[in-house]
């Protein structure tokens, strides 16, 4: 009874995405910030959690787990910076439980932006000179706003399981010299039995458009002009659909002390990708993570994923390719309502690494008791 309701989920996610595959051409690569993750606990475990997700984090990963959100509203914070700080990456999630906490509320915003960007279009002059008084900074940044509603479908002894949907909002600017909007929708599915998790999520189901508008000045389209640059003037990026699939399993080691291995695949269905499995539409990416608590309190936290061929260093010749992969760890602690954790994350590869260090939070505002006095009426 369990795999047939899993295996129903699955089937009407592929009957969704089917007709947008078959008759739409899309841009590999669209969007790509909104697959940096979201918090410390995630990007440690290598991006595996789709199927283990229960905190307002799920907006991002799998709307169906922000049902694990009970009783209490919950915030979630996060901040990253990358590449010595130029690409700052933020984001922060609200997770309201309603209806007896059969029902939840989310609500996720994003934000990756690269300030300080140098503007040299009117760095050499009509004449030839160079005037570095000329240089000006602009910043390209990307937002996103997630819209999401969870709901229980089935509570039993042996097995929950959850739906949810997002409404996906993006702002993409920059500088002056261009803006685009854009709208999708993700849906997910998790179930959950005594100790095995499965979690399935369709990203951009309907695809996601991203209406692009430019604004050059008659002095900037002169310039493009005068340096054989094309002058756009609109266009559409659409985002392909993709199905992220995964499971995870809970170990108990001792009453204190529980592992929990979970992994998952990124299908994709925009053209070949250099992932572990790939084809000329369909492409699949593992992500590999582990999670050790003891008691509910301490976490400690490891993943790989991005798993790529490359060429191995020292071939001259380039001619040798190896496997790469990104790997990641973090650590984590609960103080009653309070929740600190860490991520150390690497967004290279093992032989060249480049690491970054994530920081997130997470607040429980929990609600105030109120004793009701009846009083006897005269």
């Amino acid at each position: 009874m369990e795999n047939s309701y899993i295996g129903r989920s699955i089937v009407a996610l592929v009957i969704l995405l089917s007709p947008i595959i078959s008759f739409a051409q899309f841009v590999e690569y669209s969007n790509e910030f909104l697959n940096i993750g979201a918090g410390a606990r995630g990007l440690a475990m290598g991006s595996a959690q789709v199927a283990t997700v229960k905190d307002g984090t799920a907006g991002y990963w799998n709307p169906a787990g922000l049902v694990g959100v009970k009783d209490n509203v919950t915030v979630d914070l996060m901040h990253a910076e990358y590449f010595s700080g130029i690409g700052k990456y933020d984001f922060g999630a609200i997770a309201i439980p309603i209806q007896d906490n059969k029902r939840t509320l989310g609500l996720s915003v994003l934000r990756f932006a690269v300030d300080d960007i140098p503007n040299t279009l009117f760095l050499v002059q009509p004449d030839g000179s160079i005037n570095y008084n000329n240089i000006q900074s602009f910043s390209s940044a990307d937002y996103a706003v997630l819209l999401s509603f969870a709901q229980n479908v089935k509570e039993s002894k042996d097995m929950n399981c959850s739906f949810g949907i997002n409404a996906k909002i993006i702002y993409r600017k920059v500088g002056s010299f261009a803006t685009a909007y854009g709208f999708g929708i993700d849906a997910g599915v998790q179930a959950h039995g005594e100790r095995w998790h499965f979690g399935a999520v369709a990203k951009d189901l309907t695809s996601t458009f991203n209406a692009w508008t430019f604004h050059f000045t008659d002095a900037e389209k002169q310039v493009l002009y005068l340096t054989n640059n094309d002058i756009p003037v609109k266009s559409t990026e659409v985002t392909a659909p993709s199905v992220v699939i995964g499971g995870g399993y809970d170990i108990k080691i001792s009453k204190s002390i529980n592992i929990s291995p979970e992994a998952s695949f990124n299908v994709t269905f925009d053209g070949k990708r250099n992932t572990v499995i790939n084809g000329n539409t369909i492409s699949m990416d593992p992500h590999i993570g582990v999670e050790v608590s003891v008691k509910n309190i301490f976490f400690i936290r490891g993943g790989v994923t991005n798993f790529q061929q490359g060429l191995a260093d020292g071939d001259t010749l380039n001619q040798k390719r190896v496997w790469i992969y990104q790997p990641s760890l973090g650590v984590g602690f609960t103080i009653q309502h309070i929740t600190l954790d860490y991520a150390f994350t690497n967004l290279a590869n093992q032989s060249s690494p480049l690491y970054t260090n994530v920081f997130s939070l997470r607040l429980v505002f929990s609600k105030k008791k109120e004793e009701i006095h009846s009083k006897p009426i005269l």
